[in-house]
């Protein structure tokens, strides 16, 4: 989890905001590793993004699929 509290962690606006983040033995081969994707995507993000060109309506089997997914990730 991480948790960004203040200016000088980077937060932007006076907010509460966390990133749970699930981790499973094996998906960085060193467990500090996952700080330097963070990183990597932070740059990406901060990129113009265009949303409404790259979204795309889901249907309702495909969020669910997509939850059960993620559901699996907190067992």
């Amino acid at each position: 989890m991480e948790n960004y509290d203040g200016p000088e962690a980077g937060q932007s606006v006076s907010h509460v905001h966390i990133h749970v983040m699930p981790r499973k033995l094996g998906d960085f081969e060193r467990n500090d590793d996952i700080y330097d994707a963070f990183d990597v995507k932070d740059k990406e993000l901060k990129e113009k993004l265009d949303l409404d060109k790259e979204r795309k309506d889901r249907t309702i089997e495909e969020m669910t699929h997509e939850a059960d997914i993620y559901r699996s990730l907190f067992v």
